[in-house]
């Protein structure tokens, strides 16, 4: 009796939960239905519950809002100004509406909601779309020269036929001959005075840039004068100059005559730019090879970020291996004999290539090609970035497993193409590198 009772209980069951697939459809106590009538509205507040007896006259766009009111379910459109509102069902009953202020910034502003039925039927309701003021993110190329064209990234620049939107370098105005939302395109002032912030004005407030037209703070290596040092280690890398130099000399690894394999593998004679400071000296004195801590100030150097401007044919694109980015206080690397003084009392390591084997040392990884396959700067220069808070990974790019970096750590830098866990393709890169300089970024 008892296994009657129970396999009936499970026909029931089946039988149950067949019967709400066919109904599922047509018994849906809360699916949305558009309402008839006209929409209601009594106030507008925050999404936060916290918030919630805070009243909303405006909004900045992309903010969330509650919109109360009654007979909200007849709303089939909203519109912002000139801007219609992405609406979700699931956000929607009779009296609340949670919607997202649109982000696009309106072309014609009448400080208005407009709450639209199926039947065309229109509520206005008083809210200012507000604007923020413009965001200023990256240049192109931080080196570009006096006359020639960059382009700024960032958000909000916006024109106004009263207040244009304005480009300062320095505070020599720029002419812009192009501009979206998000880019600025516009030609660097022939009397522009080199270290230059950049400034974007519009008609809702003005930023000026963490960067420097033609930086020149924190340099490292520009290849070309004193005090900035080129290689000094293992290997003299390629330091040359030609047509499309940017500004002199520049580092070059690889060329069309030198393959890369798939998988990264070591080639330090091609890939591997190593400056480690100290000589033969009884103590050693960095006197001729000096510490990058000599004359750049690291002690913020979680603010900070590793930038440089680099250049890579469209003919030899890059395809496999990770730029790893290496430093190394003087316990790790130098340049002189292991086991030497140095003025400071400090034992040196000497010359090695084992302190940044593994995944114990942190370094930074730049691998622009991962995400398509291959990766040129389409014979153009460009201003790369990676904040020092990022050198955070072994030479494999998994997380590393050493001590974190401490500001005595920054007084070597070696750049090497190579590894980095990412399997990328055969090719021949031509990598071309200049003004490698140690900035703040916040």
């Amino acid at each position: 009796m008892k296994n009657i009772i129970a396999k009936f209980g499970l026909y029931t069951v089946a039988f149950a939960a067949l019967a709400l697939g066919f109904t599922a459809c047509e018994d849906e106590p809360d699916r949305f239905e558009l309402a008839d009538g006209k929409p209601t509205i009594y106030y507008v507040r925050p999404v936060a519950a916290a918030a919630k007896d805070s009243l909303l006259t405006g909004a900045y766009m992309g903010n969330s809002i509650c919109i109360v009111g009654e007979n909200l379910r007849s709303v089939y459109q909203l519109d912002f100004n000139d801007i219609t509102a992405t609406l979700n069902n699931s956000y929607m009953t009779d009296n609340t509406i949670l919607v997202d202020v649109p982000n696009e910034i309106p072309g014609e502003v009448s400080n208005m909601m407009y709450f639209i039925t199926k039947n065309r039927d229109t509520v206005r309701f008083d809210f200012n779309v507000l604007v923020p003021g413009p965001s200023l993110l990256s240049m192109k190329n931080e080196h570009v020269p006096a006359g020639g064209t960059g382009i700024l990234y960032g958000d909000y620049f916006v024109d106004d036929p009263n207040v244009p939107i304005q480009v300062f370098v320095g505070d020599k105005q720029a002419t812009i001959t192009d501009f979206t939302k998000t880019a600025i395109t516009f030609k660097v002032p022939d009397d522009a005075v080199v270290n230059s912030p950049v400034k974007v004005k519009t008609i809702y407030g003005e930023v000026k840039s963490t960067f420097n037209w033609m930086d020149t703070r924190g340099m490292l290596f520009n290849f070309d004068s004193d005090p900035h040092p080129g290689n000094h280690g293992w290997h003299a890398q390629v330091i040359e100059t030609d047509e499309t130099a940017l500004e002199g000399n520049f580092l070059r690894f690889g060329g069309a005559d030198v393959t890369f394999s798939e998988d990264g593998g070591w080639d330090d004679g091609h890939f591997c730019f190593e400056y480690w400071p100290g000589d033969w000296d009884d103590p050693v004195t960095y006197s001729a090879s000096p510490r990058l801590t000599d004359f750049v100030d690291f002690s913020k150097w979680e603010s900070m970020a590793l930038k440089f401007e680099m250049y890579i044919p469209s003919s030899n694109p890059w395809m496999a291996g990770s730029m790893q980015l290496i430093v190394g206080g003087v316990d790790k690397i130098t340049g002189g004999a292991a086991g030497a003084t140095d003025i400071d009392g400090n034992t040196l390591a000497g010359a090695n290539n084992t302190w940044f084997n593994g995944t114990s040392l942190p370094r930074g990884l730049y691998t622009p090609w991962v995400s398509t396959g291959s990766y040129d700067t389409g014979n153009e220069w460009l201003t790369v970035t990676v904040p020092y808070a990022n050198f955070i990974y072994g030479s494999d790019g998994s997380i590393a497993t050493g001590p974190a970096l401490t500001a005595s750590d920054f007084t070597s830098l070696t750049i090497f193409v190579w590894s980095g866990g990412n399997k990328g393709t055969e090719c021949h890169p031509i990598i071309k590198i200049d003004n490698i300089r140690a900035v703040p970024v916040k």
